[in-house]
């Protein structure tokens, strides 16, 4: 095989709880993880000469070693001992810094090209010791579909699929940082803390209801502080008829689950007019 084409698919968070601080600076998370059809599409060709070239359709995407999929594919090659050059192309469809793993599924996508470009036969936990090293979204980004994912996000059990909805998609033009979400963030007797094993009773059962009646994020108060304009998406979406609404992983996109495929499709015709949302999909859970 000399070349290859993958999909990498966006996730939300159904469910994301902050359980402590580690001493290493990350968090200790328990988090209902669930990927979406909305994706980003990368090539990947075996060149010659050695070097890694990237090349992408948003002109501020760094194209070198700052770039997660250049990372990616150096870590395979280092790991492999593979010295061929990597030609990639990134045509990116899932908004940057927008809580939805869009580059952690680019890098599980770029190891996954890599090893069958090269026929290394890696295993899914192979695989995923290698991702944890880019980032601790990586591994679920390999694995994908719907998982509950413990310690730094790496600790990964997997789940039904969960009761069939519309996606509806909105990132505003607001700009969060990660850092200074976890920087802000509390965690006290008084932090309200999220169901998240009810919302994995409710995924069993196929309940959409009980989903969306205990689909919690507490890193929301947080990013809804910086960002007020979080809240007026979630109130319009409810409006709208979304059966439950959240903002995914630390923000600032906000999703809305539908029951109704007519409101779904009203509700994204809404945003993808208004001043709310500067990226606008509607998905369904892959």
């Amino acid at each position: 095989m000399t070349h290859t084409t993958i999909k990498s698919y966006a996730k939300i968070n159904l469910g994301l709880d902050v359980l402590d601080t580690l001493p290493d600076g990350y968090h200790s998370l328990k988090m209902i993880m669930q990927t979406i059809s909305l994706h980003d599409t990368l090539y990947f060709e075996k060149r010659k000469k050695p070097s890694i070239i990237l090349k992408a359709n948003l002109p501020y995407l760094p194209t070198n070693e700052k770039n997660i999929v250049y990372q990616a594919i150096r870590l395979f090659k280092e790991t492999m001992k593979i010295y061929d050059g990597i030609f990639c192309t990134i045509t990116k469809h899932i908004p940057v810094a927008a809580g939805m793993a869009g580059g952690s599924g680019n890098a599980a996508a770029a190891l996954k090209a890599m090893d069958l470009l090269y026929g290394t036969h890696l295993t899914t936990e192979q695989l995923c010791e290698m991702g944890v090293k880019l980032g601790a979204d990586v591994p679920y980004c390999i694995t994908g579909g719907t998982a509950l994912a413990e310690g730094i996000g790496d600790i990964l059990t997997p789940l039904p699929s969960p009761p069939r909805a519309k996606v509806l998609i909105v990132k505003p033009s607001v700009s969060v940082s990660t850092g200074e979400v976890y920087k802000n963030l509390r965690l006290d007797e008084s932090t309200v803390h999220p169901d998240i094993d009810s919302c994995i009773s409710a995924i069993k059962e196929g309940s959409l209801k009980k989903l969306c009646d205990n689909l919690g994020n507490v890193l929301e108060d947080v990013t809804v502080s910086l960002h007020p304009v979080i809240s007026e998406i979630k109130t319009k979406m409810k409006e709208l008829g979304a059966n439950g609404t959240l903002m995914s992983g630390s923000g600032p996109t906000v999703f809305g689950l539908f029951e109704d495929d007519t409101a779904a499709q009203t509700a994204f015709e809404y945003y993808s007019g208004s001043d709310f949302g500067k990226s606008t999909f509607l998905c369904d859970f892959t």
